[in-house]
């Protein structure tokens, strides 16, 4: 009889599992299927799905910012952490130290052609920074009308600061609503995110998205879910949120701005 090769034993030996009992399964997150989404696409930075609106909550409601609560409707504003406002008001100095030092080269050394366009960027940065921390809206806001069940999301696209910055309003029937939470970790965003999908009737297919609230942690996140699900059910709901405070911001002119018809209709009953 042949006998193996201590080294083929070691080897063997080094394929075989450690002693001890085997790991633990990963405990679900949820009811639902832990490992992927039900909703169709799924988000790229998809981290688990919440209860849909119908369903008992999984948290006990508490919204983190809250403009307004009533019987009819109810305004959550929507403060971006991603680019700060203080930190546009910061950087604005950097581009105009930039630009007058370019300027006083080519006024007194040289006109390089690099140096024309040094200035031209640091102008459209400047000027991005001046437009997003005075004229562009902060909070930007969602509205649940209870008595219509519809869903008002106010949207404010950033874009080049040489043209207009777009405004849209979307509306969506509350019961197509459906939230998840989604986990972001880059240079610009890091943390939790409670969005909101939008589907077609009666299925899980993706057609639109938005953000509920663009950052916090787990928990709380799912409490403001619950908030939402809750109060459009017509149940009682805390009129207190987390944070009471406004977030610092200075504007010449109003920068939320309704148009009248959807304000009325976001704001009333139907028949009103």
């Amino acid at each position: 009889m042949s006998q193996k090769s201590p080294s083929r034993q070691r080897r063997r030996k080094a394929h075989q599992p450690p002693p001890g009992p085997p790991p633990a399964a990963r405990p679900p997150y949820t009811l639902y299927d832990p490992g992927f989404s039900r909703l169709k696409p799924q988000s790229e930075y998809w981290e688990e799905d919440l209860p849909e609106p119908g369903e008992p909550p999984m948290a006990s409601p508490r919204l983190i910012r809250l403009s307004e609560l009533n019987d009819t409707w109810m305004e959550i504003p929507r403060y971006e952490d991603r680019i700060s406002w203080w930190g546009a008001w910061v950087l604005l100095p950097v581009c105009f130290a930039l630009i007058w030092f370019f300027l006083d080269l080519m006024i007194n050394f040289s006109a390089e052609p690099s140096f024309g366009l040094i200035i031209f960027l640091a102008f459209s940065f400047g000027l991005y920074l001046f437009r997003m921390a005075v004229f562009a809206p902060r909070g930007k806001p969602v509205r649940l009308n209870r008595k219509r069940q519809k869903v008002y999301v106010y949207e404010h696209k950033r874009g080049w600061p040489w043209f207009p910055w777009r405004t849209t309003i979307k509306v969506f029937d509350w019961a197509d609503v459906r939230g998840e939470l989604i986990r972001r970790s880059d240079i610009y965003a890091s943390g939790y995110e409670l969005s909101c999908a939008v589907c077609k009737p009666g299925t899980y297919e993706v057609v639109d998205r938005f953000s509920l609230n663009f950052q916090g942690g787990s928990i709380p996140l799912k409490s403001v879910w619950s908030h939402c699900c809750m109060y459009m059910q017509g149940r009682r709901v805390p009129a207190t949120p987390v944070i009471r405070h406004v977030p610092a911001s200075w504007t010449p002119v109003n920068t939320i701005r309704w148009p009248e018809a959807l304000d009325r209709e976001s704001t009333t009953a139907p028949g009103e």
